[in-house]
């Protein structure tokens, strides 16, 4: 009956991707599962249910016999504001602002855990961990000068996760854990006619307008906790760099003829039961987006003054790595109901000199608010609601994208095209639980 269970969740995985878009700190979510994203997105030291492996897979053989289902509604608002459109080379918007329509998003989350036995566990943890968006409903990125049709700018990279778990207790108050990240993840942009030429890109014809593209790719996560006091528990987690095959119908856009990995990342984590009813934990995880060169290359160069886009140096929208700090707090009400609330911040990983090409993806949050309750029914069953508030937060390109042309890309003398950013965003977020 488990295996039917768990083959049943492996067949609906496949629901979660439709509309998903989830960025919170960079491009990933600021947490998995409606617990965690109560709490900051704190987990590492903490599991509370069957996405425990998304944010650490020992966490899987401490949750038992269970069954979550769950959806979050993310609501992004983003904009972004031409200083100046006097510019004469073709790549600037009239000035003014630019709204980004299709602020609703609806991420579903899927979780199954069986034990086997008292030390061992395996499950399935379905998820979208990272997403960005933006359509603009207007030429927000103005169009070539060689004759060809104008779209509207629209950009969609959509990400989902299946990884298998297997989990070990070493001792009673140590586990450890593995997942196996089965990654598919697609993408879209139109209105870049713009750099869809010979001088911008060494693969004119794959930059813009060309539908949905996919890739598919493989990782392993791994991780540990450990009680080292009988109020103090202690978590880690890697999760490697996962190589993904490429976007070839983008191989003009991305630096590396369309590639596009998910980052490395590793974090530490705490939870301290300060009282016999109050949790407090604490994790700071590192995302190295530098290393991937699609996300890292700078922007800062345009493509036709020597970094062709495409190419393994190809412009790109310059994002730095980023270390994210999480804060949650539980506390169980009565039998019935326990409430959280949490902290997450992370410097944004754009930098001024490359507001330009981020256009595509204004991720300028930085501080999260989250709030968060379960209750326990008649029957067992748990019913969690979380909710998320990141505060606005904008980032000012006052010359940035150096190479334009002195007759009108320029901005106090200094070549480059002046963008702002910014963005806030909300989400909410329910889930259901069966307890096996």
């Amino acid at each position: 009956m488990k295996l039917k269970t768990l083959a049943g969740i492996l067949a609906v995985a496949g629901l979660a991707m439709p509309g998903m878009a989830s960025a919170t700190n960079g491009y990933f979510s600021h947490g998995i599962g409606i617990k965690a994203k109560g709490m900051g997105g704190v987990g590492i030291a903490l599991p509370q249910d069957s996405l425990a492996a998304a944010t650490n897979p020992a966490g899987m053989v401490l949750v038992g016999d269970r069954m979550d289902l769950g959806v979050d509604w993310f609501r992004p608002d983003r904009t972004t504001t031409w200083q100046n459109g006097n510019f004469s080379d073709g790549v600037a918007a009239k000035a003014g602002d630019y709204n980004s329509g299709s602020k609703d998003f609806f991420v579903p989350e899927f979780g199954y855990n069986m034990m086997l036995g008292e030390k061992m566990s395996l499950g399935i943890s379905v998820y979208g961990n990272g997403g960005m968006n933006t359509d603009y409903g207007a030429k927000v990125i103005a169009g070539p000068r060689d004759g060809k049709i104008q779209t509207n700018t629209y950009s969609n990279l959509e990400q989902l996760f299946i990884a298998p778990t297997f989990a070990y207790k070493l001792t009673p108050e140590h586990s450890v854990g593995v997942s196996l990240n089965l990654v598919y993840q697609t993408f879209e942009a139109r209105g870049l006619q713009s750099f869809d030429n010979a001088q911008q890109s060494a693969y004119a014809g794959n930059v813009t307008d060309q539908g949905k593209d996919t890739s598919t790719g493989a990782g392993l996560k791994f991780g540990w906790t450990g009680q080292i006091a009988p109020t103090v528990t202690l978590g880690a987690t890697y999760q490697s760099k996962t190589k993904m095959s490429k976007f070839d119908k983008y191989k003009g856009l991305f630096a590396e003829q369309g590639g596009f990995d998910i980052p490395e990342t590793y974090g530490l984590g705490i939870a301290v039961k300060a009282t016999p009813k109050t949790t407090v934990a604490m994790d700071i995880v590192q995302i190295n987006y530098g290393g991937v060169k699609s996300l890292a290359n700078q922007g800062t160069v345009f493509p036709a003054f020597g970094a062709v886009m495409g190419t393994d140096s190809g412009a790109g929208f310059g994002w730095e790595d980023q270390t994210v700090y999480k804060l949650g707090i539980s506390h169980q009400y009565n039998d019935n109901l326990v409430l959280r609330a949490g902290y997450n911040y992370a410097k944004m990983p754009i930098t001024e000199n490359n507001t330009y090409f981020n256009i595509l993806a204004p991720a300028t949050v930085e501080q999260h608010l989250t709030l968060g309750a379960t209750w326990t029914l008649a029957n067992k069953a748990e019913l969690s609601v979380s909710y998320m508030h990141a505060f606005s937060k904008s980032i000012n390109g006052p010359a940035n994208g150096a190479g334009g042309d002195a007759g009108g890309g320029t901005l106090g003398g200094v070549p480059g095209y002046p963008v702002n950013l910014n963005m806030s965003q909300d989400a909410l977020g329910i889930a259901y639980a069966w307890k096996m």
